[in-house]
């Protein structure tokens, strides 16, 4: 059976009812990535086929046809389902059926509930060990470049809870030249969370001893100047960044580099999804269908799957990161420039790699990862 529909054009799109050539490619466009769907059996091929063709008639308008199949979805797959694939099916569908939604009554808007994504985190943090790996590698790069500086600036452009910082403040706190004066300006969305955030960072400064001051800014990071940056005289500066998809109003990507232009910081740590938050919705579902597919076969891999923990994760966490790239992403939609990738952003502005995940320019520097986003408090 082959289905077809119209595009704006009045060009007429067909692809197959099975899991045909047309689904196939789509599959292994990753490449290797596709591996972590390798298990599935017939009813998640089934799943599979049916989101599909979801995503095919969303990308040419087709809401009517989508909606049926979504409906047809939700009755297959559950996210408390045994299988990996099916509990990734089940969020997807769930996400789509927003952007299908959204689409109808014009409406786009992400709604965030602060503390359950926090708490999330916390679980993830211990279940995975990605986000520990951004965090070491992020610190090793800031403290070469503190290294013999008496006073220091470090400016966290999504800081959440500032779960990366005890690690780092107790070895600037034991160095064998002494501490330094540290200042934090600690960039995010809820002032009530960033006040928290800089009391807990305060208090743990105080018992290492070390000269600390923490700078609140309720802005998201793509709307701040360098004017918001109280920076000072003689000051080192280091600007960390870790990426995640929980917010799409961020504010245009190239306002963030120019930020970065104007602070002309001594080290930039980047810690970036290997997915693309830009280009059409076909590019994003792909893209982020083999990415949390390998997501969700992890959180399986070492968590059972009645365990809270492991539902919290991917109910409070996962999903509303699905549900942004899916349901609210896109220029388009946002009204937002996002780069696919920073890394190439970076390279553009004359920032040359000198080895592994380093980049450099007239003495400045940047440490580069890819990540799979989570925290915890040390």
């Amino acid at each position: 059976m082959r289905r077809s529909y119209f595009d704006g054009n009045g060009e007429e799109l067909r692809w197959n009812h099975e899991l045909g050539a047309e689904q196939t490619s789509i599959l292994e466009k990753e490449g290797s990535a596709g591996s972590s769907m390798s298990r599935i059996d017939e009813n998640g091929l089934s799943l599979i086929t049916l989101l599909l063709e979801c995503a095919v008639a969303i990308s040419v308008d087709n809401l009517g046809e989508a909606h049926r199949i979504l409906l047809e979805l939700t009755m297959m797959a559950s996210p408390y389902g045994p299988s990996c694939a099916e509990r990734v099916m089940a969020y997807f569908s769930k996400a789509m059926a927003s952007r299908v939604l959204n689409s109808w009554l014009g409406i786009c808007s992400p709604l965030i509930n602060h503390k359950s994504v926090y708490g999330a985190f916390q679980v993830f943090n211990n279940a995975s060990p990605f986000i520990k790996f951004a965090h070491f590698t992020s610190n090793q790069a800031i403290l070469e470049a503190f290294q013999r500086r008496d006073s220091v600036h470090i400016l966290d452009l999504d800081i959440m809870q500032g779960l990366q910082w005890p690690a780092l403040l107790h070895i600037l706190a034991t160095r064998m030249e002494g501490p330094p004066t540290v200042r934090m300006t600690g960039v995010g969305s809820s002032m009530e969370v960033l006040v928290e955030t800089g009391k807990q960072l305060s208090n743990f400064a105080r018992r290492l001893g070390l000269p600390f001051e923490f700078h609140p800014v309720a802005k998201k990071f793509g709307e701040i100047d360098a004017s918001m940056v109280p920076l000072r005289r003689g000051e080192t500066l280091a600007v960390h960044w870790l990426q995640h998809s929980l917010y799409d109003a961020t504010g245009p990507d190239w306002k963030t580099l120019r930020l970065l232009e104007a602070l002309a910081p001594r080290v930039i740590t980047l810690a970036e999804q290997d997915i693309s938050n830009g280009g059409s919705f076909l590019d994003r579902f792909v893209g982020s269908l083999h990415y949390y597919s390998a997501l969700f076969d992890s959180l399986g891999a070492c968590l059972p799957c009645d365990d809270p923990g492991r539902h919290r994760i991917e109910h409070c966490l996962l999903y509303r990161e699905i549900h942004n790239i899916l349901a609210i992403g896109g220029p388009a939609r946002s009204g937002e420039d996002k780069f696919r990738h920073w890394r190439s952003e970076l390279a553009k502005k004359n920032l040359f790699q000198t080895g592994g995940d380093e980049w450099k320019l007239d003495g400045s520097s940047t440490a580069y990862t890819e990540h799979v986003p989570s925290c915890s408090w040390l």
